[in-house]
Formats: C-alpha cells, structure tokens, sequence
C-alpha cells in the first residue's frame, strides 16, 4: 500500500534542483552571448577586409579603410600581386570576457586592381 503524501513534506527539494540546474543554465547562457558576439564580430571582419581590398584596388591605404570598420584589436593584413588585392582581417573573441582561450574569427576578401588611369593628350 502505497503512504499519501500531505504538502509540505519534500522541503527542499525544490531548492536542491535550483542549485544543481541554475549553474549550467548559467554558463548555457555564457556561450549563447559569447557565440551571438562572435557572429556579430565575423560580419565586422568581413565588412573590413571588403572595405580594405576595394580601397586598395583604387590605389589608396587599404589598412586605414579597415580600421574604420574592423573590431577593436583586430589584425588587418593587406597584400596583392599582380592583378589582384587580398584582405584578411582577423579578430579574437573572449569567452565570459576573461582570459580563458577563445575564438578567432576572420573575414577574408579578394578584389582585382583597377586598371591604371590613362592620360589622353
């Protein structure tokens, strides 16, 4: 026969579940925000390295055109041979806003020089 249970008799029970779940809801939370932050930093990146190689095939400071847009401690690389302009810009994403290893994200983009202004006499 199975005893009745009369309320009041399971006392923290409900505080037990709280202290086993809250934490892991917590750091869930954590790499939710962290994920969400490194989405929004890629597209930064790759705005960029866009910015940088269409500055670059125009002939001015493809860097400087970068910086504007890039994520604050972001590595901007700009180079090129022959007829074409490379960018990569490259930023690192902390986790939880600590020192803990994380995440880098980079935006890579390529354009052709334009052709070379022709003077007509």
């Amino acid at each position: 026969m199975s005893r009745r249970r009369w309320p009041g008799h399971d006392r923290g029970s409900f505080t037990a579940e709280l202290a086993a779940g809250l934490p892991a809801l917590m750091l869930l939370l954590g790499f939710g925000i962290t994920a969400v932050t490194a989405v929004a930093a890629r597209m930064q990146c790759l705005d960029a390295a866009r910015e940088a190689v269409l500055a670059a095939s125009r002939g001015e400071d493809g860097t400087a055109a970068a910086t504007r847009l890039a994520p604050e401690g972001a590595t901007i690389r700009v180079g090129g041979s022959g007829d074409s302009v490379t960018a990569q810009v490259s930023a690192r994403i902390r986790m939880f806003g600590t020192d803990l290893p994380g995440i880098v994200v980079r935006g890579d983009a390529v354009a052709a020089r334009e052709p070379e202004e022709v003077a007509i006499p």
